[in-house]
């Protein structure tokens, strides 16, 4: 009996096309591996034959990251994402395991802090360059990754455990850590404890008196979200991390403001809220965030509505961030920018 010849151009599956394009890399051979997992997974996708085109994807980024080509990575691990929207894969635990396993893939390197004699800053700036790449590589496929979920069965703001994938990896690797922008991932995730435990590690090594605007500010946000349970869960999780490591939380008129305004959004108390408002105001206005998120809470707790028909600090999180950063002249600015 004959064996029957594939037709001309057919696609072979897509083992075999995997097990090809791993002994390119294998060899070395990075950027001829990259070209063809692109033009390859393509045809599969044209083939409609996207959950192939999905392995294949995920195999290649899985394999340059584990060989340090973060780059070439992170893009395949950009087109698998993309791939799920064009074949309108649901977000499942399924789905979510795939998007896991690539960003597994993504190094965690520690930045070089102390250099010899012989040694000049062109290496730890290598280095910094290369956190920041990282980073940015990570952040760009997880960003795409939520925006997928959001679209196909998660929450509105996208899967809570993609949320914290990203606030974790942004505050493990970051060369210039930006406590806010960590925080808006976390208050959108769902693994409250180790916020907590990031916030303990950012108070052992920011600038004095940054330690409890890091704190209000989580707390905050997650009341401007209406979340006044993980709030509450949040606080005393950090009394009880800092107590187990013989730690003290900051203490401070901004943190009894925090005590207070969460005592009281238990209950319908608004002309408490304002009265707290103005007696601490000169707490609050230490962050000029702060504000925009108190007009948040009051809306979503007491139905305050708004003064300004800006959206509000988070805005459409698809859209705008905000960030609080140090002007050259010392004091504080804001900026809003778009994230995703």
């Amino acid at each position: 009996m004959v064996r029957e010849r594939p037709r001309r151009g057919a696609l072979p599956p897509s083992e075999e096309t995997i097990e090809k394009l791993e002994k390119t890399v294998k060899e070395g051979n990075y950027y001829g591996a990259q070209q063809m997992y692109k033009s390859i997974s393509a045809r599969y996708i044209s083939a409609e034959r996207c959950n192939e085109a999905l392995d294949i994807l995920q195999s290649g980024a899985c394999l340059q990251l584990k060989h340090d080509q973060v780059i070439c990575g992170a893009e395949l691990a950009g087109l698998f994402v993309e791939t799920l929207v064009k074949g309108k894969f649901s977000c499942n635990e399924e789905t979510l395991d795939r998007v896991r396993k690539i960003y597994d893939g993504f190094p965690h390197v520690l930045v070089p802090q102390h250099l010899g004699d012989d040694d000049d800053m062109q290496k730890i700036s290598e280095a910094l360059g290369a956190a920041k790449t990282r980073v940015e590589c990570c952040s760009s496929f997880l960003k795409a990754a939520i925006k997928w979920s959001a679209e196909f069965g998660a929450p509105k703001n996208g899967s809570p455990e993609l949320h914290d994938m990203l606030a974790e990896y942004i505050f493990s690797e970051s060369p210039e850590l930006d406590m806010t922008r960590v925080s808006t991932y976390y208050v959108r995730g769902n693994n409250t404890g180790k916020f907590a435990s990031s916030l303990v590690n950012f108070m052992g090594k920011c600038y004095p008196g940054e330690d409890d605007v890091a704190i209000a500010r989580a707390v905050l946000m997650y009341l401007s979200l209406g979340n006044l349970r993980d709030a509450n869960f949040l606080l005393d999780e950090l009394r009880k991390q800092v107590e187990s490591k013989q730690l003290e939380l900051p203490q401070s008129d901004l943190i009894d403001f925090i005590v207070y305004l969460l005592r009281t959004l238990e209950r319908d108390a608004l002309p408490l809220f304002k009265i707290l408002r103005q007696n601490y105001k000169s707490s609050i206005d230490r962050e000029p965030a702060f504000n925009e998120l108190l007009d948040e809470v009051a809306e979503k707790f007491y139905g305050v509505r708004r003064r300004s028909p800006m959206q509000g600090v988070f805005g459409d999180f698809f859209k705008v961030s905000t960030y609080v950063f140090l002007q050259d002249d010392g004091r504080w600015g804001l900026v809003v920018q778009e994230i995703i």
